[in-house]
């Protein structure tokens, strides 16, 4: 009877506990399933911009119907939906353009699209279950049933801008184990982006075009900070403050010096400036005295009235051909900073690599917390930090830079923590070891039939 009574509450307690455990199963779940969502229109003024939009912030089903109602209910009456197969924010990061190289960009035709199209908006992280129901969503507000078309069938169709259209484009997604790399998925997508757009252009049709996942193609890494809102943190921020600009290139009839920097700033007498808008993406950008040959390289940069008076910035760097490695290795000489007719040498030695490659790191700067890579050799009125600085001034083809040699050594303090750690570690074992195979047993014992063993004591 007892036993019967115990089994009943068990099995109370499992009913009261096992839909409580499936929600908390759920809730993480949809936690981990954000995908991003990218809208544009041919009308204007579609969407206000987005201010609560924050670092890890998802957006919801309800919040998704306050972006969409304007834009169906003001905007064209064609909606294209390109949904891909899986897609993350991390996608664009890993496959986008980087150091201003658009053409590396697996989305160029969507970039295109963003940069042209009057109205536009992005969320980079939508819930899941929003995104879900997008479809029955914009049925139901259209009036209209989602349609399956190909590039074909859409040029066979004729759309009318006042009666409503749902035209429904499947994209595919395969990962990096598959026949094809994420890359090459993806820049095909973007070529069916190009040509549906373009095919619309030609018709002059108005459309407001969504493009999202069904699932996103990377899990996040730490569920508990995904569902507490923080998961995408890092990410957004840094997509949010990176600039995009072109990077420096010194020209004669092709290509012979490039110059990038995520931030270039430069102090005289703690006063501090920062050139990073008047360098990069300026088309009369005075780099009077550059020059170049195949074993030297000077990169000149004027800039008037900074700090009230002319200033020039000098990168010298020289090519040479070294036996042992049998390689040309390149190695800024130095960096000088000319001004009222005075000149400050800064030593960049460390700034070095194989002649094909480029050169890159996270900071080149004067300052002590920066690694302090530029030195001089007496005391000096001027400091300059370079950020995500990269340069290359051999064998560069086109406005690209070539692989980078990054200036982070591969031994780092926690490596070098590591292997000192294991190595007294192994010295212990050693030791131990050792003194465990010295122990001798002991080849003669007492008889208590015989005499006893004696010991002459030496003095």
């Amino acid at each position: 009877m007892m036993a019967a009574t115990v089994l009943s509450q068990m099995w109370t307690r499992t009913r009261l506990w096992l839909p409580l455990c499936l929600v908390a199963v759920a809730a993480a779940v949809s936690a981990e399933q954000q995908v991003p969502l990218v809208l544009w229109s041919s009308d204007r003024d579609l969407w206000a911009p987005v201010a609560d939009t924050h670092e890890g912030h998802i957006t919801s089903d309800m919040q998704l119907s306050t972006y969409l109602d304007p834009a169906l209910e003001l905007g064209p009456r064609n909606v294209l939906l390109f949904l891909q197969d899986k897609l993350s924010i991390e996608d664009f990061t890993a496959y986008g353009g980087v150091f201003g190289n658009k053409q590396d960009s697996a989305f160029s035709n969507l970039e295109n699209a963003l940069d042209l199209a009057p109205s536009s908006l992005v969320l980079p992280a939508v819930d899941w279950y929003a995104v879900s129901t997008l479809t029955s969503y914009l049925q139901e507000k259209l009036g209209a049933s989602p349609l399956h078309v190909d590039l074909a069938t859409l040029r066979e169709l004729k759309l009318n801008a006042s009666l409503p259209a749902l035209l429904l484009i499947r994209l595919p997604y395969t990962a990096s184990s598959g026949l094809m790399a994420p890359r090459e998925v993806l820049t095909g997508n973007d070529e069916v982006i190009g040509q549906v757009l373009s095919t619309l252009k030609s018709e002059d049709v108005p459309y407001t075009a969504a493009l999202t996942a069904v699932r996103p193609s990377r899990v996040a890494r730490d569920v508990a900070m995904v569902a507490g809102g923080l998961g995408r943190q890092l990410l957004q921020t840094q997509m949010a403050v990176l600039p995009v600009h072109p990077p420096v290139s010194y020209n004669e009839t092709v290509p012979r010096i490039l110059f990038w920097a995520q931030n270039f700033s430069v102090a005289y007498r703690d006063e501090w400036k920062d050139l990073t808008h008047l360098t990069f993406g300026i088309q009369n950008l005075n780099l009077t005295g550059s020059f170049w040959n195949d074993s030297f390289a000077r990169l000149s940069l004027t800039y008037e009235q900074l700090f009230g008076t002319t200033v020039t910035f000098n990168f010298i760097l020289a090519n040479r051909f070294y036996p042992v490695s049998a390689l040309y290795w390149f190695t800024m000489e130095r960096l000088e900073i000319h001004s009222n007719g005075s000149v400050v040498y800064f030593n960049v030695s460390e700034v070095t690599g194989p002649s094909i490659y480029s050169f890159h790191c996270e900071y080149v700067s004067s300052l002590s917390n920066k690694g302090n890579l530029l030195v001089t050799n007496v005391p000096s009125l001027w400091e300059m930090t370079l950020q995500d600085f990269q340069i290359q001034a051999f064998n560069v083809t086109g406005e690209q830079f070539s692989y980078a040699s990054d200036c982070a050594g591969f031994f780092s303090p926690g490596i070098w923590m590591g292997l000192l750690t294991s190595l007294f570690m192994l010295f212990i074992f050693t030791y131990g070891l050792h003194m465990i195979l010295s122990l001798k047993t002991m080849d003669r014992f007492d008889d208590h039939k015989g005499s006893t063993i004696s010991l002459t004591q030496i003095v």
